[in-house]
């Protein structure tokens, strides 16, 4: 059976507040995710002041305010890391984190995280992508926004800088919030398997969990996936994440796929052994069989149940002698 890894995506979704990242992954706690992610980085290493806003982020937050100004709320120091890490571990659960800037992956690993999320943004960043390949942890990259070309350029950077490839797990994304179903494309997931040889998985930006659930029947290793304590809530992420009941309904679905997926051999499962014998038919007199009579295709048919000679064994019974009287719907025995 499938054993698909799921991150729950807090993000910047607890809008700076240290309490509301608890009560974040509370909620992954109780959904019985993998890990719950949050996002490293300091504002000012990430964002110029003269960058603007994404469309989706002057929909959500206005234009008031640039998009460092945005971006400064949200900012966790080490000891903040520190606490939510320790918290994780009080809750068994892995705690995850994607860093924006070379600090940040400095001090994920300091913090002594042994797996590092690459955002789609930084699927461009050379420096970046040599600082964390140097580093030989596990990777996970997301690669919204990317060609395939971009994805297979980055991913030769992480493995010449040191990280082996089969550490390497890449997430197929689209980086609209939320992204219309026309854009998922989710066979281009199963195309960067294929072209490039690496465990593959899907980071997904729609509304609902249809599409999780999906990428995990095409073969996803790795879900990722938003959340949120209240869609309700003010920042650019809340109204594309997935409520606590959505992403309980999400683990479950995922888990249910993978009990449908089974391991692959075709065999009669346990819970259908009892109707074998009522749906299966065996040999048996059509009509009244005398003693020394030779079964032959007017006296023998084939009924339920299959407690008898199966079918299969026609041939051999056909020119048999009966060697005693059967009545009609009887088994044949030999």
């Amino acid at each position: 059976m499938v054993n698909t890894l799921i991150i729950a995506e807090a993000g910047v979704n607890h809008n700076g507040s240290l309490e509301n990242a608890y009560k974040l992954i509370d909620v992954a706690v109780d959904a019985g995710v993998d890990f719950v992610k949050f996002q490293s980085g300091k504002a000012e290493n990430v964002i110029s002041k003269y960058a603007p806003k994404a469309e989706y982020q002057k929909n959500l937050t206005g234009t008031a305010e640039s998009q460092l100004e945005m971006c400064q709320k949200f900012y966790l120091d080490y000891q903040a890391h520190l606490k939510l890490i320790n918290y994780c571990n009080q809750k068994k659960i892995r705690f995850l984190s994607s860093p924006f800037d070379i600090d940040s992956i400095g001090m994920l690993h300091q913090l002594g995280l042994d797996i590092l999320k690459i955002p789609s943004g930084e699927i461009t960043n050379l420096p970046y992508l040599e600082k964390i390949g140097a580093l030989n942890k596990s990777i996970i990259m997301s690669t919204g926004m990317a060609e395939l070309a971009e994805v297979k350029e980055a991913l030769g950077i992480l493995v010449n800088a040191g990280t082996n490839k089969k550490k390497i797990t890449i997430l197929h994304c689209n980086t609209e919030y939320p992204t219309p179903y026309e854009d998922v494309n989710l066979n281009a997931m199963l195309t960067i398997r294929d072209k490039l040889g690496v465990k593959v998985g899907y980071s997904d930006h729609t509304l609902g969990i249809e599409v999780p659930t999906a990428a995990v029947v095409l073969g996803a290793e790795v879900i990722e996936k938003h959340f949120t304590l209240s869609k309700d809530m003010q920042g650019p992420d809340h109204k594309a994440s997935l409520d606590p009941s959505e992403l309980k309904s999400m683990v479950c679905s995922i888990r249910n796929v993978e009990k449908i997926l089974g391991n692959g051999i075709k065999c009669v499962s346990p819970s259908e052994k009892k109707n074998k014998t009522a749906a299966r038919k065996s040999i048996v007199a059509f009509r009244s069989i005398k003693k020394g009579e030779v079964f032959c295709e007017s006296n023998i048919t084939t009924k339920r149940p299959g407690l008898g000679i199966s079918p299969m064994k026609w041939n051999e019974i056909v020119g048999v002698i009966a060697k005693r009287d059967f009545f009609a719907d009887e088994l044949i025995d030999l």
